[in-house]
């Protein structure tokens, strides 16, 4: 089952940063069970959006010619939980591309409200080592339908 922790893009700047939206619905398996009576979006959950938003700002600053994978999350801190029936806005910045990788800094918020804030650092993996990795060839994030979002989001900016 694939997961995705962004709705849409509300900014897309190649090589730079990117800004994406999260809107949290009851409706969502995690809040049933996380925690029962008092629903709340797990971190780790807060922190994947963060790093899909990321991942494809690295990944697009290579035109979408190698595989990334999340690789270390040297920082991450949490002010407060998040809740049903809010939208978390997620900001990344692309602090360092290099061959190796790329390192991101990003922000979680509701509303003006600063919930979360990492830096994530992404790997550039080989197609025999991601072959390797995973058992697929196949790219698994960079899609037609993704690349079609960002292209929506360079031109609503």
């Amino acid at each position: 089952m694939r997961w995705i922790w962004i709705d849409r893009f509300l900014s897309f700047e190649s090589g730079k940063s990117a800004t994406a939206v999260k809107n949290l619905s009851l409706a969502e398996d995690h809040f049933s069970e996380h925690f029962p009576g008092y629903p709340v979006m797990p971190a780790p959950l807060i922190l994947e959006g963060l790093a899909q938003t990321g991942g494809i700002l690295v990944g697009e600053a290579n035109n979408f010619g190698k595989n990334v994978v999340l690789a270390k999350i040297p920082k991450a801190n949490f002010r407060r939980e998040a809740f049903a029936g809010e939208s978390l806005t997620y900001t990344t910045t692309l602090l360092q591309l290099s061959e190796i990788g790329g390192l991101v800094a990003g922000t979680v918020h509701v509303g003006e409200e600063l919930i979360a804030e990492a830096e994530i650092f992404f790997a550039h993996v080989e197609p025999e080592q991601f072959q390797k990795l995973t058992g697929s060839s196949e790219n698994f994030v960079f899609t037609g339908n993704l690349k079609h979002m960002i292209a929506m989001a360079k031109k609503a900016a």
